[in-house]
């Protein structure tokens, strides 16, 4: 159950054909920065199994515009733990280039500076091992803790899809330059809501086992549901009005 749990936070956040000058990167970027916004949401977490909903915890995103960068700062509360998994992305704000990433949770801790070289330390809580990190990178790539956020401020039509170019540090699995990949878009409604846009994207980090569907508001570009799908079994995330 942990390990899911994990691999879903992981997630939190293949189209292999896809042609190379349709990947989306900093130099390569189509986002609307208008659409950023100063605002604080909060999601309940929920598990699905058959037709019961067992509630896992609430997620908090505060979004700043702070001078010519964007921060935003992900809370995790599980119902079952004191401990909270915070994680801390800033990048400048007219393309969305990382500058510096925090992840602290009860399993390890880490922080990430991006520069020529991506620099910090990784620290394993488990086995009290604490990893420099010194990775040298080539492209124009984002935060992976930013791209879920990326999505809702791109030019979203019907039939859009296209990859997303992300650094992600996992010294138990992939680390680098890897993909996040839109691979569907629909437009859809929610009871209760306006018109949405429904986005249906997998990533690297998962191996693309993961399917993570965005229901995203149409006007506002508010993030009123997300679901992840993974080795049969389904969380899902709804906004709390």
């Amino acid at each position: 159950m942990k390990n899911i749990l994990l691999t879903f936070i992981s997630v939190f956040i293949s189209l292999n054909s896809i042609a190379q000058d349709s990947i989306i990167t900093p130099l390569n970027n189509s986002f609307d920065s208008e659409l950023i916004k100063n605002e604080n949401y909060e999601m309940n977490w929920f598990m699905e199994m058959d037709s019961s909903k067992m509630e896992i915890g609430k997620i908090k995103t505060e979004i700043k515009r702070i001078k010519n960068n964007v921060l935003i700062i992900t809370t995790v509360k599980m119902s079952q733990a004191q401990t909270k998994w915070v994680d801390t992305t800033l990048a400048h704000i007219n393309n969305l280039k990382p500058i510096y990433h925090s992840s602290y949770n009860q399993q390890r801790d880490m922080v990430l500076n991006f520069d020529e070289k991506v620099t910090g330390y990784y620290f394993d809580k488990k086995t009290n091992t604490k990893n420099e990190i010194s990775e040298t990178t080539s492209g124009s790539y984002f935060d992976s803790n930013m791209y879920p956020q990326l999505i809702r401020w791109l030019p979203l039509n019907k039939g859009y899809h296209s990859a997303i170019s992300i650094f992600d540090y996992n010294p138990k699995a992939k680390t680098g330059v890897i993909k996040a990949f839109i691979k569907n878009i629909e437009k859809g409604k929610l009871p209760g809501n306006s018109d949405v846009w429904i986005v249906t994207v997998t990533d690297d980090i998962s191996d693309n086992k993961a399917i993570m569907t965005f229901y995203i508001d149409s006007k506002t570009r508010q993030i009123i549901r997300q679901e992840v799908d993974i080795q049969g079994r389904k969380m899902v995330m709804e906004l709390i009005n």
